[in-house]
């Protein structure tokens, strides 16, 4: 199934891997590859967002941004959907809960690059989804020192899971977040819109 809600069974561990995918590119591919082999994880899927609500300019229609995520990623553990639209939610801790509640006995785990784990403190409700799930930060490049001197690092400096364990991530219980150093594709959506790769 590559859209609405995927089938998932108790005892699974689920990367999340939210955004507005404005557009997908080989670096959401990378990570993707990255976090299931650092993170124990089961599978993963991508949550298209219907929109980001940080943002003041909307992205390119949902139906694009869906078809062009399916196209780049080509993995069988790797499920594209835009769950978000049903559920009806515009924040992480409010798509966290509200998947938890979907999936009972399903352990999710939420993904970020480090520049948003620089700047989580300003995601709405954080510590509330520091404590709803796992969470697996996979460095980008020059944003490694400013994600680990963050308030949300800090805070929860206790709860961090060394980089060489990072397959415990999957079964452990929240809080607990592990940051690992990848070879990182640097390449974002942000310069492909910029360069005129991507036409709205």
């Amino acid at each position: 199934m590559k859209q609405g809600f995927p089938i998932a069974r108790s005892g699974e561990v689920i990367g999340l891997l939210g955004g507005s995918f404005d557009p997908a590119h080989s670096g959401h591919v990378h990570i993707s590859r990255e976090a299931l082999k650092r993170f124990g994880l089961t599978r993963l899927w991508w949550l298209v967002s219907p929109g980001n609500p940080i943002k003041k300019q909307g992205p390119a229609p949902l139906a694009q941004r869906m078809a062009r995520a399916q196209a780049m990623i080509q993995n069988p553990r790797v499920t594209v959907t835009d769950m978000e639209t049903y559920l009806g939610t515009r924040y992480t801790a409010e798509t966290l809960a509200a998947l938890q509640m979907r999936y009972p006995g399903v352990r999710f785990v939420w993904l970020m690059g480090a520049d948003n784990l620089a700047q989580f403190h300003h995601w709405q409700n954080w510590r509330q989804i520091m404590m709803a799930v796992p969470i697996g930060v996979l460095a980008r490049p020059g944003d490694r020192i400013s994600a680990r001197m963050s308030p949300a690092a800090r805070l929860f400096s206790a709860a961090r899971i060394a980089g060489h364990a990072s397959v415990l991530l999957g079964r452990a219980d929240a809080p607990a977040w592990c940051f690992v150093n990848v070879p990182m594709v640097a390449q974002s959506s942000s310069a492909i819109r910029a360069a005129g790769g991507w036409q709205a």
